[in-house]
This record gives structure tokens, sequence and C-alpha cells, in this order.
């Protein structure tokens, strides 16, 4: 088979999907659940079939800066595909299978970065599935967010008969899909840090230290974010400025320092 036939299979599945979704919910009818989960977890096979060609070699684990978008797009669509048998989480993938659809072809024809070979022991590979599930949790925290701003303002507008309205669950049930998301985000992220610094040694060496510490702050936001929905019952668009700024900060430690590093230092 050709290597790029699979990318290329996801893909197609990911723009059916998309075209079919956004389709049903442009008439204002909800798309069939099966037939919708068929063709993401086709889509989905293909992206990890693909990714396991792509990935490993037998030199080891080459995780470069498409690579790891790529895998973390499909972490992030099996979530949401097995989330979405028991939540009201489907309408995400309307934002998701684009995603998967994006990343893939980047994966398959966009230009290698200078990303190391991994060849590590357990604990480092255990840090870097811990950190791909946080980032995983925590992208599909931000993308909920965006649909519960767009909801709120809806709401807010009196367009009673608009998608976001009519489609979505009611305001408080995402608000609270949102907090578990983060919450679940927040707690894997921990062991992710946690493990970094048990198997990594010293995570603020040079070419750790923005990552590390740009890592810590997103901690941090997203505590705060979690401690003030407790005690200050946060929601609306406090709880999702929050989120967004825990997310941004995320994103830069893991994909502004590989950018740096594999397409500017190319180290």
């Amino acid at each position: 088979m050709h290597p790029l036939l699979p990318s290329l299979a996801a893909a197609c599945l990911y723009a059916g999907a998309t075209a079919y979704q956004g389709m049903r919910l442009g008439q204002r009818n909800n798309p069939a659940r099966t037939l919708l989960t068929l063709l993401g977890v086709l889509a989905l096979i293909a992206h990890v079939y693909t990714l396991v060609n792509q990935l490993f070699s037998p030199a080891g684990l080459t995780l470069d800066f498409f690579r790891a978008a790529s895998l973390i797009s499909a972490a992030v669509i099996a979530l949401i595909l097995l989330a979405s048998q028991r939540m009201p989480v489907q309408n995400l993938l309307l934002l998701l299978f684009p995603l998967g659809f994006l990343t893939v072809l980047l994966a398959a024809f966009a230009p290698s970065g200078t990303a190391a070979t991994i060849n590590e022991n357990a604990g480092i590979l255990s840090h870097i599935l811990l950190s791909i599930l946080a980032y995983g949790l925590l992208t599909i925290a931000m993308f909920q967010s965006l649909l519960l701003l767009l909801q709120d303002h809806q709401l807010k507008q009196k367009r009673l008969s608009s998608l976001a309205v009519r489609s979505f669950p009611p305001l408080q049930t995402m608000e609270s899909l949102l907090i578990g998301f983060i919450w679940a985000g927040w707690v894997l992220l921990s062991l992710s840090l946690l493990s970094g610094w048990l198997f990594l040694g010293d995570l603020f060496a040079q070419h750790l230290a923005h990552k590390t510490l740009l890592s810590i702050i997103a901690w941090v936001v997203f505590g705060i974010l979690l401690w003030g929905r407790h005690r200050l019952g946060w929601r609306g668009h406090t709880a999702v400025r929050w989120t967004l700024a825990g997310f941004l900060l995320l994103m830069l430690a893991y994909f502004g320092s590989k950018l740096v590093r594999e397409f500017i230092l190319h180290v």
C-alpha cells in the first residue's frame, strides 16, 4: 500500500463527516448518531494507522511538530467519539473533524522538522502519553468554551431559533461539561508535570525551560479557574476567558517551543 493512501483516506472521511454533520445542522436537524460515529471511527482508524507508520521506526519514536499535532488531534477525536456515546458532546465533532482533516494532511505533506528520535525508557514514554492526553482534554475544553460562548451570545440576543440554541444541550449542561473536561485535563497535566520531574531529570535545562515554565503557568491558570468555579461560582465569560488563557499558554509551551526548535533553530 502506498504510504499516503491511509492519510488521504482519513482526510476524505473527516471531510465527509464534517460535510454531513454541517448539512444536517444547517437543515436544523441533528445528524444520525450511528452514521456520524461510523464515519468518525473509520476516519480515526485510518488516522491511527497513518500515525503508527509515521511515528514508529526501528530507531525509536519520531515526534516532530506536525506529527505531534496529528497525534493530539487523533487523541482528542477518539476521546470525544467515546464520550459522545454517553454525554451530549456530539456538536464538538463539527470542530474536531476539520482539525483531524488538517493535521493528518500536514503530517503527511508538510516538511518535517528536526526533532530527535526518542528511544527512552517507560518513564519518559509515560510522561509523553500523559502530556498528550492532558493537551487533548484541555483542547476539548477550549472548543467547548467556544461553543458555550456562542450559545450564551445567541441566548442573550434572544435568537431562540438559532443553531446554537436548538442543537446544543442546555447552558448549564454545557458549563458542567466544560468544567468536567478542565478537571480531567488539569489532573492529567499535574501527573504529566510530576512524571517529567521524576523521569526527565532537569526540567529547567536549556531546551526544556521555556516549555516547563509555560506549562506550570498554564497549570496555575487552570487551577485558579477551578478554584474560582468552586469558591466564587465563576461561569460564563469569566470561565471562558480563563480557559482560553490557559489553553494558549499550554499550546505555546508545547507547539511554540517545538516550532522554534525544529524550524528556526533546527535543534
